[in-house]
């Protein structure tokens, strides 16, 4: 016998330049597949190595025991450091979620699985810990390497002083400047010209200098 859970769907981005409803469709499209549809939304644009995520905590704080934490992939969850991923995963275990994500098949049974059927379920959070805690260190790694690989190449290309960090378009920095030669704020500017406030900030401070 099956139950119907409570599905809280969480979608993250690093930064405010990325999308971070990217994911939606296709979690609505996986929850639809299982029977079920997400019945809450918890979106935010911040980094997966931090753990005073907002809107994740408000996820948190609005569920109850048996609800499911839904997400594409474990890297939205966590970049964290073992230290952090632990105390991530102590909030999680006190507020009763079971995490679903899509590339982890064996955690799909989440969705379906009894409340009743406590041996099944006691057998999946097993299972699922195992495999959560395998991913979320292979994220982490990922996370370290991007940031060495990075760090090297600024560093390959400050010694051949060809630096000049990244790139910005022109027609973007165009608007940035209309703008604010218009009075907007740099908040407002930044959303007005479908950037993040930082590449505001640093197109204004390049004017400034050129």
């Amino acid at each position: 016998m099956s139950t119907q859970h409570f599905i809280r769907g969480y979608l993250r981005a690093s930064t405010d330049d990325q999308n971070a409803n990217r994911a939606r469709a296709t979690l609505e499209q996986f929850a639809k597949d299982n029977g079920a549809r997400v019945a809450a939304w918890y979106t935010e644009n911040a980094s997966g190595t931090k753990t005073d995520r907002s809107e994740l905590m408000r996820l948190l704080t609005d569920s109850h025991a048996g609800d499911v934490l839904l997400i594409e992939q474990v890297d939205r969850l966590t970049r964290l450091t073992k230290a952090d991923w632990d105390t991530l995963k102590t909030a999680i275990k006190q507020a009763g979620v079971r995490i679903v994500s899509l590339d982890l098949p064996t955690s799909h049974a989440a969705m379906t699985v009894s409340s009743n059927d406590d041996f099944t379920a006691r057998m999946l959070d097993a299972v699922n810990a195992m495999l959560l805690d395998m991913l979320a260190a292979i994220a982490r790694k990922d996370y370290e390497d991007r940031r060495r690989r990075q760090a090297e190449g600024i560093a390959l290309a400050k010694s051949k002083g060809v630096y000049r960090g990244r790139p910005v378009d022109q027609q973007l920095r165009n608007k940035v400047t209309e703008l604010k030669a218009k009075g907007f704020s740099i908040r407002k500017t930044a959303e007005l010209a479908g950037c993040a406030p930082s590449t505001v900030q640093r197109i204004l401070k390049e004017d400034i200098g050129a």
